[in-house]
């Protein structure tokens, strides 16, 4: 009687399991077609070890991970290659096909946490002081307001859209322009109040100038042509576009301009207490981050200015130089 061949029956697991995935579980196409590059993979591993797929021992996915490790594969990367070769041990179990997961108890390399991408000064100055004069005055208002709000108060997508034009006992936000403050609704439902700078003071006076021919009913500060709130996604697609236009390298999404009012106010003051509570964090580990970024800053001027700092490895470019902007105004840096 002729042996079965390995590879043909490996073939046969995979299609039986994807076609589970496809029919009963009614994943994504999408999320099945990664199955599929992800079980390919698992395929063409164990045919150069010499091993059937139900032969895989945990020792060989160890291997396969350092392998794909040090072949430059990402820690999610591989966080999500082995997601999908666990479902699929899993299911063999399931069959009783196995009486072990391989895949059990192995867990990708831990990811370093990336540093927030921030502007520099230079770069945040000139996107708030853009002016586009192909726009209707009102929206070129609007959204230099929404910029200068975002990088001079450090305020959160949803608590900026969350603003409304006055006070009151169902507003969420409201920004004092006498008393140069913005009272937010944050994280957690927690209230907290920002300074508000001069240029975005100013901003504001000229958006409001222009709120009114769109206005009607609606309470919230920022507001469409069609007089309705605007959503976090216009938001974020009218300040990409913006950032392009104002010919900035990276396209700028709201939370980069939190990044940078963070690390600008820092650089200037060091006081990272006051940082937290200007963003409103619960617990300082939170805020910390940003003294990273201020260390990569004076890294680079070590590497700049001293004489022995030739054999050292430069840092990555994009760290902002120091500003003298004061922590009760961060809203107009140097």
């Amino acid at each position: 009687m002729p042996q079965a061949d390995p590879a043909t029956d490996d073939d046969a697991l995979v299609q039986a399991y994807l076609q589970h995935v496809r029919v009963e579980k009614r994943l994504a196409e999408r999320t099945v077609a990664l199955y599929t590059l992800d079980l390919e993979k698992l395929v063409q591993q164990a045919q150069t070890a010499g091993l059937a797929l139900r032969a895989v021992q945990q020792p060989h996915i160890r291997r396969w991970v350092a392998q794909m490790h040090s072949g430059g594969r990402t820690a999610r990367g591989i966080a999500l290659i082995l997601s999908g070769w666990r479902g699929f041990y899993i299911w063999l179990g399931r069959q009783g096909l196995m009486d072990h997961n391989p895949v059990q108890d192995v867990r990708a390399p831990k990811a370093g946490k990336p540093l927030p991408k921030a502007l520099g000064v230079d770069e945040s100055v000139q996107l708030a002081s853009y002016e586009h004069e192909a726009d209707h005055p009102a929206l070129e208002a609007r959204d230099r307001c929404i910029t200068e709000l975002l990088y001079g108060c450090g305020l959160r997508i949803g608590e900026l859209v969350g603003l409304d034009v006055r006070a009151s006992a169902a507003a969420r936000g409201w920004v004092d322009a006498p008393a140069g403050e913005a009272h937010v609704l944050g994280k957690g439902a927690k209230r907290r109040s920002v300074p508000v700078g001069g240029a975005a003071l100013a901003a504001l006076a000229a958006w409001l100038a222009h709120r009114p021919d769109w206005a009607g009913d609606e309470p919230a500060l920022f507001i469409g042509a069609r007089g309705q709130r605007l959503t976090p996604q216009h938001i974020r697609v009218r300040l990409k576009r913006r950032s392009l236009l104002a010919g900035l390298a990276t396209p700028v999404h709201p939370h980069m301009l939190r990044h940078s009012f963070a690390s600008h106010v820092l650089q200037s003051s060091g006081d990272l207490r006051a940082v937290q509570e200007l963003l409103g964090h619960a617990s300082i580990s939170t805020t910390q981050v940003y003294t990273r970024l201020d260390f990569q800053h004076l890294a680079q001027v070590y590497d700049a200015a001293h004489p022995r700092a030739q054999a050292r490895t430069a840092p990555a470019a994009g760290t902002p130089p120091p500003v003298d902007t004061p922590v009760r105004k961060p809203s107009t840096p140097g």
